[in-house]
């Protein structure tokens, strides 16, 4: 789940000027083994809202990396899909299944709440609305909570709507059509959100192949929506016409470009492009129609949004719809400016940012 990109400067203060962050925390707590860091992006359009992932790093640096990119796109995520959000995201450092407890959470919850509300919390990459309940015990900066505690409940069929929402708006561009019946699609993880987005795949008649990192968890999906699935790193050589990243970050690489058979890419992972100054052109060359990520992916924070302003779940689906229109129109961009879909994405969000930038600085 770690995003791969090495940053040009190794500094701590480097890294984060390199994406002009505006605030990282680091979060320790000898008793409970808590190791977490929160990176709070930008402001400028309200409070910095994003998941919190448990994630067994290979090393502190490899987690700092993962928490600036993730945070940043999170403040693109918002922009572009008109929130009144900044960005951010934390990362606990440690292997889920046998350091998750309700102390390190709740110690976790102190140091969200010592933020003051700048930095709202929610579920991500193992994590659950129950761990949710924990950290709302010591703050009330945190959404995605249970639905029997007034929350929104899991966001993942959200994302996975708006993923879909967004696959069916590239595919029109690339195929003339937004119906995906009879399309070969590879799906790449199928956890809460990857198997949300098979079930809207496979009701619209597409044929499937998928992978996962777990192995009977991608047998399961496999006989349940009758796909093929494949191995991890075959995913990148099947005849395809669209793969759909939903899992680890960086996937679209110097090493699988080559490989990909495929007309659109169109998946709910964070960062699926290892550079996107490089391989945001790579696909333009090569004809392939990308849905940038942070935009498509968005339901999700769509979903906790809603939450926190007191909407409902349909609310959420509603506004999780727009995307489809909001990604028509990014292509178009891309193709008016000659550029690639996520430049021109992140150009959209960045303009919003700085038009309300001229009322307010951060929150």
């Amino acid at each position: 789940m770690v995003e791969t990109k090495v940053l040009t400067d190794t500094s701590v203060f480097g890294q984060i000027a390199e994406h002009q962050h505006e605030q990282v925390v680091y979060c320790h707590d000898h008793e409970t083994g808590l190791r977490a860091i929160i990176g709070i992006h930008n402001t400028v359009l309200g409070p910095a809202l994003g998941g919190t992932r448990m994630w067994h790093y290979a090393s502190d640096a490899e987690a700092l990396n993962d928490v600036l990119r993730l945070s940043r796109g999170m403040t693109y995520k918002a922009a572009i899909s008109g929130l009144n959000l900044g960005g951010g995201k934390a990362v606990i450092i440690g292997d889920a299944k046998t350091m998750k407890t309700e102390a390190l959470l709740r110690k976790f919850g102190r140091f969200v709440q010592n933020l003051n509300g700048k930095y709202i919390t929610a579920e991500d990459v193992n994590m659950t609305t129950k761990d949710m309940e924990y950290i709302r015990m010591e703050t009330k900066h945190v959404s995605g909570l249970p639905e029997s505690m007034g929350g929104s409940g899991d966001p993942s069929p959200v994302t996975a709507y708006g993923t879909y929402m967004g696959m069916k708006a590239a595919a029109k561009k690339a195929f003339g059509s937004d119906s995906l019946a009879g399309k070969r699609i590879a799906v790449q993880g199928v956890g809460h959100v990857g198997t949300y987005l098979l079930e809207y795949l496979q009701k619209e008649g597409a044929k499937l192949v998928l992978t996962d990192y777990y192995e009977d968890r991608a047998l399961e999906a496999a006989a349940r929506f009758g796909a093929t699935a494949v191995g991890l790193d075959e995913i990148y050589d099947q005849d395809m016409d669209i793969y759909s990243p939903c899992a680890l970050g960086a996937t679209i690489n110097d090493d699988t470009i080559s490989r990909l058979k495929c007309q659109v890419i169109a998946g709910c992972a964070n960062n699926q492009l290892a550079d996107e100054n490089i391989h945001g052109p790579a696909l333009v060359e090569r004809g392939i129609v990308y849905g940038p990520d942070f935009l498509i992916n968005a339901g999700g924070l769509i979903n906790v949004y809603s939450e926190v302003i007191g909407g409902s779940r349909q609310t959420a689906l509603t506004q999780t719809e727009n995307i489809y229109d909001i990604t028509t129109q990014v292509l178009r961009k891309a193709d008016q400016e000659q550029s690639h879909p996520q430049a021109a994405a992140t150009r959209q969000a960045e303009e919003r940012i700085a038009a309300i930038g001229k009322v307010k600085s951060t929150y």
